[in-house]
């Protein structure tokens, strides 16, 4: 029989998200078998009164744990999230999602059947709604087989926290949107012996808000700001696939948009150009993880 608590923290990044954030906090609230444990990792620097009013309520009833954290970094907020965590299990959730009732349940069970891996759940994005993904190839996050893969998605996944930490948590040098945080992620855990596997079971359904996350910081195809570039060149360096730094530029600027905006490709390219040297500069520092000794510092 399964326990309608499970032990399992629930952890969730949030920024500038108001009653989107409340939504999905009350959404898996209401799951028949619920997490031991919610902690929402508040990056949010002053939040509208209605929704500080309701995180405040749902803190004081002890169905969140609110944490407020004192800048915007998704990875700084995961390693939080682990070295906060009561249970031994933690899956991290985006902050604008309606789960599916097995979300959590197919979660713990994968890690029942084994206990050193990384469970990616499924994710389905707005125009996924309502299509037939059996048959989908290659894969994809909306799909419904079951694999090994090689990559997560942020948004749905599952660790144990003691795997999370040996491995060294996740590297704070990603920077604004921390693109590509999750593959160095994924790089560093099959290294150690790991596995990622796909686990269709756990589903959510992404809302995508259209406001605050990482969505921030812009839409990368327009911004001359190297926001959404300084990942990519960054985790070309710290993987050692330095072939980033001659290809992405090239694709970055060779789409429909700037084909038909051709006067914006010097914005692409200074965009493009600010994140090289921005991430060399973060190569140079060295990463920002979690120690591996397990205590709740990082280095």
């Amino acid at each position: 029989m399964i326990p309608s608590v499970l032990p399992i923290t629930v952890a969730i990044p949030t920024y500038r998200r108001e009653a989107v954030l409340i939504d999905t906090l009350i959404a898996l609230l209401a799951l028949e078998h619920r997490a031991a444990e919610i902690l929402v990792l508040d990056q949010t620097e002053k939040h509208e009164p209605a929704t500080e009013l309701r995180l405040g309520e749902m803190a004081a009833a002890d169905s969140i744990r609110w944490l407020r954290l004192d800048r915007p970094s998704i990875p700084q907020a995961m390693n939080v999230g682990l070295v906060q965590a009561s249970q031994p299990i933690v899956l991290f959730l985006d902050d604008d999602i309606r789960p599916e009732e097995g979300l959590l349940t197919a979660h713990h069970a994968a890690h029942a059947m084994a206990t050193d891996l990384l469970v990616a759940g499924r994710v389905i994005q707005p125009w996924e709604e309502g299509l037939d993904h059996c048959a989908s190839a290659p894969f994809h996050f909306a799909g419904t087989r079951a694999q090994r893969i090689d990559e997560f998605m942020g948004g749905n996944f599952s660790i144990r926290r003691a795997t999370a930490v040996e491995v060294g948590g996740f590297d704070e040098n990603f920077v604004r949107v921390a693109y590509r945080f999750e593959a160095e992620f994924s790089h560093r855990l099959r290294s150690s012996g790991r596995s990622i596997v796909f686990e269709p079971r756990a589903c959510l359904h992404h809302l995508k808000a259209g406001s605050g996350g990482t969505r921030t910081y812009g839409e990368h195809l327009t911004t001359w700001r190297p926001d959404h570039a300084v990942g990519a060149y960054y985790y070309g360096l710290r993987t050692h696939e330095l072939g980033v730094f001659a290809t992405r530029p090239l694709r970055a600027v060779a789409t429909r948009y700037h084909l038909r905006r051709p006067w914006r490709i010097p914005i692409t390219l200074t965009a493009e150009l600010g994140g090289m040297l921005w991430a060399l500069g973060l190569f140079l520092r060295g990463p920002i993880r979690l120690a591996p000794d397990k205590n709740p510092h990082l280095t």
